[in-house]
């Protein structure tokens, strides 16, 4: 099993950016890919980002494509989503989430990720 904290969510306006992180630890983070979700009040958690155990290929929801990356440094069993030009309706809590098989590419189903952190909230006022 991996643990897994999120860390840089916070409130920001319209148009502004914020970084989240995702530290890991336990398994060989280096062989998992990862995934961020989020889930808003009364809706269902879903996909955000995700990235190969490599960073070889990477995949956005259709909603944040142009505006959100995410990146990952093996070295430092981190990973990074990048939010830029935030709107509104970003505005839930954030999941960091670990593969539960090794060295898969870039995944965007929530039954192939098998940890998850406690997630941190991002707000964005208009």
């Amino acid at each position: 099993q991996v643990q897994l904290v999120e860390s840089g969510g916070g409130l920001v306006q319209a148009g502004g950016s914020l970084r989240l992180s995702c530290a890991a630890s336990g398994r060989t983070f280096s062989s998992y890919a990862m995934g961020w979700f989020r889930q808003a009040p009364g809706k269902e958690r879903e996909f955000v980002a995700s990235i190969a155990w490599n960073g070889g290929t990477t995949r956005y929801a259709d909603s944040v494509k142009g505006r959100f990356t995410i990146s990952r440094d093996n070295a430092k069993n981190t990973v990074v989503l990048q939010m830029d030009s935030l709107k509104p309706e970003d505005t839930a809590v954030y999941y960091c989430a670990a593969d539960r098989w090794t060295f898969r590419p870039a995944l965007i189903g929530r039954n192939d990720f098998g940890s998850w952190g406690q997630g941190t909230q991002v707000t964005v006022s208009s």
